[in-house]
């Protein structure tokens, strides 16, 4: 594959592989992240296989989310990035607060599920984050990557959502309302945004969107669905072995579930 113009600022997100809390219904923040599956294990070895393989991807700045689930994703694709990893906490994923290792069942009795379309300043639960902090301090986090690293390639491990607030943030849609359709940023994925014009701008400046959702790696792995939490509650109680949870962003859920 060809390089990245060596002139642009060139961002690569990747999300972190298939995750307890994807399968197993855990609000997985800093104390309920229990780290990568069997699967999110192979998707992220065959993830370093392909970057060792076809050098696709060489940045010249590698950071984690330290969530348990990207850092280990970041470890496993570490010996083919040869970067050190810079762990930064601005972009873990949304900050649930007190609902942290609650079970959904036990989270929605208690607090009910977030509905921030409606109410986008609702924190998530108590000492959690709402929608518009959230995107600010994704915002914050990639305003001062950018403008500290100039022209260079800048390689991030986090979180759905957090790619899903680069999508708002470099369109530059609404930072309190939500965009009008739904992401499904699959585990491992490769997202690429490119700097155009004038880089002095940080986030405001002008962004291309190169790829999203690239996941040529696990065609002989599989990618896992994701399954809103709405749709789990009704059935905590039943094995789930083909279904998936995530957190319950209002970009990744089904519109008809909010």
């Amino acid at each position: 594959m060809s390089q990245p113009e060596q002139n642009k600022t060139n961002i690569y997100f990747i999300r972190h592989g298939e995750a307890f809390s994807n399968v197993h219904p855990i609000i997985a923040g800093k104390k309920g992240d229990q780290g990568l599956t069997e699967l999110g294990v192979r998707q992220a070895q065959a993830l370093h296989d392909r970057i060792a393989d076809t050098g696709e991807i060489k940045p010249d700045v590698f950071i984690a989310s330290p969530l348990t689930r990207a850092r280990q994703t970041a470890e496993i694709i570490s010996p083919a990035i040869q970067a050190p990893i810079q762990f930064n906490w601005d972009v873990e994923e949304l900050r649930p607060g007190v609902a942290d290792g609650m079970s959904v069942q036990e989270f929605h009795e208690k607090y009910g599920l977030p509905h921030f379309r409606e109410n986008p300043f609702q924190p998530f639960a108590p000492e959690g984050e709402n929608w518009p902090g959230f995107i600010m301090r994704v915002a914050e986090a990639l305003n001062t990557i950018i403008l500290e690293h100039p022209h260079k390639t800048i390689l991030i491990v986090c979180h759905g959502g957090v790619i899903d607030a680069s999508m708002i943030i470099f369109s530059r849609m609404h930072s309190v309302l939500f965009p009008p359709m739904v992401f499904a940023t699959a585990n491992t994925s490769i997202t690429h945004w490119q700097s155009v014009g004038d880089q002095s701008s940080g986030i405001l400046g002008t962004w291309r969107l190169m790829r999203y959702n690239d996941t040529a790696h696990l065609a002989k792995i599989g990618i896992n669905d994701h399954v809103s939490w709405a749709k789990s509650i009704a059935d905590t109680q039943k094995e789930q072995k083909d279904e998936h949870l995530s957190l319950p962003l209002p970009t990744e859920e089904e519109s008809d579930t909010n």
